[in-house]
């Protein structure tokens, strides 16, 4: 999930386009509208971030560590901002990053959906900076694809705090920011084909898979699901990544980071505590709650929390951690049913992991694995080797991933 913590500190329109380029700088506004009565996926602006060469784009992937073997075209990378909704329903914008290929010719361009890890401060957003996640989307986009990043809320330009972990929600921006992109990619004089891939790494693990659910089940008949390729995703929040936690399979001050980040989130969402000191011990319990205010990047927040479990939390939530029950429990349930449903027969599912990764421990996928099969669908399962940590899982996974997406042809 800690994309944020193990790593430091993301289409583009042929020549002959009239409309700005990515070059320019400048904001487009637009009022595009979407057959959603709340104007779901409603594009509000683009914004051009930058054109690239291929041999640009093939630096930036290796400062990466992406191999970029794949890259075909220069890219031209946008920022997008949206309507949405927040986590109860109400109107709000998100955003996010689209890329297109320049010269790419008029064919349709398959969308690939990257959703992004852990991120505790909105400047790291795949919009927002030059990190691995628009690395590997301007990468997928090189070659002949139209790649598209959601920054999830409360990241990126999003006001609030992100809802950390809240799978519906964070669906519903990815499944919005693709309406959106749909609508950008028209008004760059592109076409985006109607076969959706999916692929995110950890926390985007969890989020890619709910969003292919959600086409799956036909939630916009403009989009069909075609592939689902997450990596290191927190699939069984309660029957492994928890409990990987407290026995030792979970690296203690990555623990740390994910339950503060986790519990003070979700308590805007499910009531959990009605003071912090309830559940973390000082002097971590004055502090938690404004350190995961979208405006802290975790390398900052890391220094001021305690490097063991043991430190940061009471007693009682301690032992309610390691046996949840009541809201925690159904709180928990909710986050871990992104796998529990029945693909359709044409879907390619392959899910990456790794054993040596201790950030989200690989018993996670073999879960997702066991529930999918449960519904008679086939899960391809790749192990990464006990010598790759979770981002290392990332970075071996890509290039297979990158092979396996369908191109413009």
């Amino acid at each position: 999930m800690l994309a944020a913590l193990t790593t430091a500190p993301a289409l583009a329109a042929p020549s002959a386009f009239t409309t700005p380029s990515a070059e320019s700088g400048q904001t487009v506004r637009a009022a595009a509208t979407t057959r959603d009565g709340q104007g779901r996926g409603t594009l509000l602006s683009l914004k051009p971030l930058s054109q690239m060469s291929r041999a640009e784009v093939v630096t930036q992937a290796q400062k990466q560590g992406l191999e970029a073997d794949s890259a075909r075209h220069g890219v031209a990378a946008y920022r997008l901002t949206y309507r949405t909704i927040t986590p109860d329903g109400r109107p709000t914008t998100a955003s996010g990053l689209l890329a297109l290929p320049t010269g790419s010719g008029s064919r349709p361009l398959p969308p690939v959906v990257h959703t992004h890890g852990t991120l505790a401060y909105r400047g790291y957003a795949p919009s927002m900076t030059d990190g691995p996640d628009r690395a590997v989307s301007v990468l997928y986009a090189s070659a002949g694809r139209a790649a598209i990043a959601p920054d999830y809320l409360g990241l990126g330009t999003g006001p609030g705090r992100h809802p950390y972990m809240d799978a519906r929600s964070s669906t519903s921006a990815s499944l919005d920011m693709l309406r959106a992109a749909h609508t950008a990619a028209r008004d760059r004089g592109a076409t985006l084909g109607r076969t959706v891939s999916l692929t995110g790494f950890s926390q985007g693990g969890q989020v890619a898979m709910a969003l292919g659910r959600e086409l799956n089940r036909g939630a916009d008949r403009r989009f069909r699901l075609g592939m689902l390729a997450p990596v290191g995703g927190p699939f069984d929040l309660v029957g492994e990544e928890l409990p990987g936690m407290f026995d030792g399979r979970i690296d203690p001050r990555a623990a740390v980071f994910y339950l503060s980040f986790f519990l003070t989130a979700q308590n805007r969402l499910h009531p959990l505590y009605d003071d912090p000191a309830e559940v973390f011990r000082a002097p971590y319990a004055d502090r938690v709650e404004d350190l995961f205010d979208s405006e802290h990047p975790a390398e900052e927040i890391a220094g001021k929390l305690p490097e063991r479990l043991e430190d940061l939390l009471t007693d009682t939530w301690y032992q309610k951690l390691r046996h949840p029950s009541g809201a925690l429990l159904e709180m928990l349930r909710a986050n871990d049913r992104t796998c529990d449903w029945k693909p359709g027969r044409d879907v390619r599912i392959t899910l990456y992991s790794a054993t040596g990764d201790r950030d989200v421990a690989m018993e996670n996928t073999r879960s997702c694995a066991r529930q999918l099969a449960d519904h008679g669908a086939k899960a391809t399962v790749v192990d990464q080797g006990a010598d790759a940590d979770h981002y290392k899982s990332f970075l071996r996974s890509a290039p297979s991933i990158a092979r396996a997406l369908p191109v413009a042809r």
